[in-house]
């Protein structure tokens, strides 16, 4: 059938794998360091990839092309749920594989047993975390600045335990952009709460400022926690609030 979908320049394609993110029918793949069309029956040809394209290597054409099969699409999205993508990033790298991990069952405090990692999810960084990953699904969220785990001893135990993290730097890294991730994340999973650790420091409160705008622009009402972190390694306060108040 005549009908639009994707077309893919690869030679202005850098492999960032914006639009595989935001393609929601996991149409677009990011294979050789280069997006690639997985299927034409999974592409509804609507375009929602082509705004996430920095490098606007990817536009809409009309040509004879297999028809959108919407069941095939949704059996595709279940079994990318299940798999781990290998190739992630445009160096080939399996490092920011989405992975959902086992966490450790000793208990913490049995004399001569190393306190077990409470990590369940992988990647934790924020910019490379898709924001689709199966992990995100009904989850209990920490945003945390990147310094917490280093200040707070009891990090595992008192904030990680039970939730999946995103962390990032507010100071360093791009605010606009972790505001706009935060808010698709938001926006397209069940997120059951949401928990802030920043540290003492002014410039990390931007932390908190960003993940309460997200949470606005989503249009989801969450009830979110914000816990501040002492250089010295203390818990110095917890607030908790609802969204609506941080609106």
């Amino acid at each position: 059938m005549i009908r639009k979908i994707v077309l893919i320049d690869e030679a202005k394609c850098n492999g960032c794998g914006e639009c595989a993110t935001a393609c929601a029918e996991g149409a677009i793949e990011i294979v050789d360091g280069k997006a690639r069309l997985v299927s034409e029956s999974y592409c509804d040809g609507l375009g929602a990839c082509l705004g996430e394209c920095p490098q606007a290597a990817i536009t809409i054409e009309e040509r004879a092309a297999e028809a959108f099969d919407e069941e095939a699409t949704q059996a595709h999205l279940a079994h990318a749920g299940a798999k781990v993508h290998v190739e992630t990033l445009a160096c080939g790298c399996p490092g920011s594989a989405a992975q959902s991990l086992e966490r450790g069952s000793a208990p913490f405090s049995e004399a001569g047993v190393s306190a077990p990692s409470q990590l369940g999810n992988w990647p934790v960084q924020l910019r490379l975390a898709p924001p689709t990953a199966p992990y995100l699904q009904g989850a209990r969220l920490l945003v945390a600045a990147d310094c917490v785990p280093f200040a707070f001893a009891d990090f595992h135990r008192k904030l990680l335990a039970g939730r999946t993290v995103l962390v990032g730097c507010p100071k360093l890294d791009d605010a606009a952009f972790y505001r706009e991730k935060l808010t698709q994340v938001f926006r397209e999973n069940d997120i059951e709460s949401v928990e802030i650790a920043h540290m003492e420091v002014p410039c990390c409160f931007g932390l908190v400022q960003l993940v309460r705008q997200a949470v606005e622009e989503s249009g989801k009402d969450l009830p979110v926690t914000i816990t501040k972190i002492g250089i010295r390694g203390e818990i110095l306060e917890t607030s908790a609030a609802a969204a609506a108040a941080a609106r």
